[in-house]
């Protein structure tokens, strides 16, 4: 396999989700990270986190963000672990933390501090707040993010209380975004030996994920609010609807779906009723065209509306985690694969999203706890 960032040591002094997860997107295109945990607090708090533990040390959380990775455990707040770590510095490209935004500084992990022992280092600090403001101090976590920024007040049904997203994205968007700018830092670091910091924060990337509703309301004064059937504000239809046996979602984000819809459900009267001719119209008709759809789609089970529309119109079941994973569709992708991990060697985890020459990346387990420690740290272990 091809590992495009072959040559490049990142170090990663991180924990739970945002920062491994971008680092473990690195590791998997062929970097070296480098783990470096305190061995005196047991490492990454992530490794205790059950209830599906790994033995001692690790979980199956841990490793669902730091695959391909390595382990060194230092105390970096000692004079010998210091030393150690400013070893590893000059042999690195970047070092990467997701703590808050008032610790760099202090535990001298930012760009001012590192320089003088690695000009080239790009140091990234994806905090809670910010480092540079009230909240510099302040511990903060996904929920708290979609909580503040809006995000929750999207989410649900317009009759349900705010709700959280199903999953941590605010922490994996923080990690992605914040690898992207590593990885420039480390490309001009290599044009002009000169390193820098580079900054995102949980906040900053959740308000950014608020994307065209909040320009709407910015430059219209529009404020979005919860539709029923996880609807589209300006687009119908693009909804949920209820099947015979379950859900189907919809999506005629253009008007050739939605032509190719009437087609399919030989529905040619819709064409000409005025409430549904256009776009808008059906975007002020919601309510008429739901209940008009909704008595044709539970006519048939989700199955067989899938063999008649899929591929024609833009639509999906709507499943839980089992069936999700029981879609065929999945075993073609190669979206699931066997990761031999010393306790289970049948473990089973997602593959990377990236190909790269239409190959998967190649996965392992993350070191052991302090693993890696002799290979890294002897004479600071040229990369």
């Amino acid at each position: 396999m091809t590992k495009l960032l072959e040559g490049t040591r990142i170090l990663a002094i991180e924990q739970f989700a945002a920062g491994p997860y971008g680092s473990m997107f690195l590791a998997a295109l062929g970097a070296e990270v480098i783990k470096i945990e305190n061995g005196a607090t047991a490492g990454d708090s992530s490794r205790h986190v059950g209830p599906h533990l790994l033995g001692e040390n690790d979980s199956q959380y841990f490793q669902t963000f730091n695959f391909n990775k390595k382990s060194v455990a230092l105390d970096i707040k000692s004079p010998d672990g210091r030393a150690a770590l400013i070893r590893l510095v000059k042999t690195s490209d970047a070092l990467l933390n997701n703590l808050r935004g008032d610790q760099p500084e202090k535990l001298g992990i930012d760009y001012r501090t590192l320089r003088e022992a690695n000009p080239a280092i790009v140091c990234l600090h994806v905090s809670a707040y910010g480092r540079d403001n009230s909240r510099a101090s302040w511990p903060g976590y996904d929920y708290l993010m979609q909580a503040e920024t809006g995000l929750m007040s999207l989410t649900g049904e317009p009759d349900g209380p705010p709700a959280r997203l199903g999953s941590s994205v605010v922490d994996y968007m923080a990690g992605l975004t914040g690898a992207l700018g590593l990885l420039s830092g480390i490309i001009r670091a290599r044009k002009t030996g000169e390193g820098c910091d580079i900054d995102t924060s949980l906040f900053d990337v959740a308000l950014h994920q608020l994307s065209y509703p909040a320009v709407w309301y910015l430059n219209s004064g529009e404020i979005p609010q919860r539709l029923s059937r996880s609807a589209h504000p300006s687009l119908a239809p693009v909804q949920t609807f209820r099947t015979k046996d379950g859900w189907l979602f919809v999506m005629c984000m253009k008007d050739s779906f939605w032509e190719k819809l009437l087609e399919v459900l030989d529905a040619h009267e819709l064409r000409h009723d005025p409430r549904f001719s256009t776009q808008a119209a059906r975007r002020e008709n919601r309510m008429a065209l739901t209940a008009v759809l909704d008595d044709v789609f539970i006519g048939r089970a989700t199955a067989e509306w899938l063999a008649i529309l899929g591929g024609r119109v833009p639509v999906a079941p709507v499943y839980d985690m089992a069936h999700a994973f029981e879609n065929p569709f999945v075993r073609e992708t190669g979206m699931v694969r066997t990761v031999a991990h010393p306790r289970n060697p049948t473990f089973r985890a997602l593959a990377n999203p990236i190909r790269v020459d239409g190959k998967r990346l190649d996965q392992v387990v993350c070191s052991p706890l302090a693993n890696d420690n002799e290979c890294c740290l002897v004479a600071g272990a040229p990369k």
